[in-house]
């Protein structure tokens, strides 16, 4: 066919030839083979040279097992204890922000995971508004985004500190959330994805912690919490399908423990108690596996796209909306976009 035929003539003969394809918008057989399907191993090979970016925080009071969780899904030293931190460090008086990054590669595959902890909340004998550090931090991720993005001569690939994931651990009581995890998800959840977890969950019978995760599932929703992944987000039905059973699961009741033992022959991750071991990754001792599928095989990439195109679309349209949203242009840069227009303006030689 010549470029430019007429779209009817090409639908026509599309339409008449032998090829096994369709398409999903008009139903018309492709004559042969393009190839469109090459486009899913195309983007696995870039993935796999650029590698991408993960960046995952963790909040809740001391002693509700962080770091070893971390360190646990991730199969690595990963979080801020196991890099440098010392057993004498005493609790922060305010809280802090700190994050530690790590490249971890699997089956050629490299991602830059950066844990970001937040030593000093919920442990103090006031904790009013100590959320607003973590909030702040959030913001200034989005905003060091936004900053390069509107840049005249920005990066090829802008660097990413944005946070994806919150995992927020609740502590294992079994009455009630504290007020201050309710104010915490409801003040955050709009500006990050939450993902709440009942750590340590090996203190607790199953049936406890059945009625717990029951209790927090309707304190949540009674607050007016959503959290990820949030039902608005769903793309499709099948996707509400899925998404459905996983909110009903949650929160999710997890185990951490970075120590193996051998259990009928087998070394596994578990934690030792008098009356046997704890096994982590056995759904039938704890979730600590359907967190793992969820978080990191199944919903990752979900993850990210929700934080770029939801979240922090929505603190880009804000900071655009403002007066004098964005730092002004410098004259510095100012005076070069005007010698360049006025080099466009001049009339070619002939």
């Amino acid at each position: 066919l010549p470029f430019g035929a007429p779209c009817c003539l090409i639908d026509s003969l599309i339409s008449h030839g032998h090829g096994s394809s369709h398409s999903s918008s008009g139903g018309s057989t492709l004559l042969g083979y393009i190839g469109i399907d090459t486009i899913i191993e195309q983007m696995r090979k870039k993935t796999m040279k650029t590698g991408f970016d993960f960046n995952i925080m963790v909040a809740g009071h001391s002693g509700l097992g962080k770091s070893t969780l971390i360190n646990t899904l991730f199969k690595s030293q990963v979080s801020r204890r196991s890099t440098g931190w010392s057993r004498d460090e005493k609790i922060p008086k305010t809280v802090e922000i700190k994050s530690v990054s790590h490249v971890i590669e699997e089956g050629g595959v490299k991602m830059k995971l950066t844990v970001v902890d937040t030593p000093g909340f919920g442990d103090q004998i006031n904790n009013d508004n100590c959320w607003e550090p973590i909030s702040k931090y959030i913001n200034e991720q989005y905003e060091k985004f936004l900053k390069e993005e509107v840049n005249i001569a920005r990066k090829k690939r802008i660097p990413d500190t944005r946070v994806h994931c919150c995992l927020y651990f609740i502590s294992p009581t079994g009455h009630s959330l504290r007020q201050l995890d309710i104010e915490f998800m409801r003040r955050l959840s709009h500006s990050v994805n939450i993902i709440p977890v009942i750590a340590k969950a090996d203190t607790m019978t199953i049936e406890e912690r059945q009625e717990f995760k029951q209790r927090v599932r309707k304190e949540l929703e009674m607050s007016g919490i959503e959290f990820y992944p949030q039902k608005e987000f769903d793309e499709d039905m099948e996707d509400k399908s899925d998404n459905d059973k996983i909110r009903e699961a949650m929160p999710f009741a997890v185990v951490g423990s970075d120590k193996e033992y051998q259990v009928n022959g087998k070394r596994v991750l578990g934690r030792k108690t008098a009356w046997g071991i704890v096994e982590v990754e056995n759904p039938h001792h704890c979730e600590f596996a359907q967190l793992r599928d969820f978080l990191i095989r199944s919903h990752l990439q979900d993850l990210k796209e929700v934080t770029h195109n939801i979240q922090y679309e929505t603190y880009r349209a804000k900071r655009l909306n403002e007066n004098g949203g964005l730092h002004p242009i410098s004259s510095t840069v100012l005076s070069a976009l005007l010698s360049s227009l006025i080099s466009l303006m001049r009339p070619c030689p002939v």
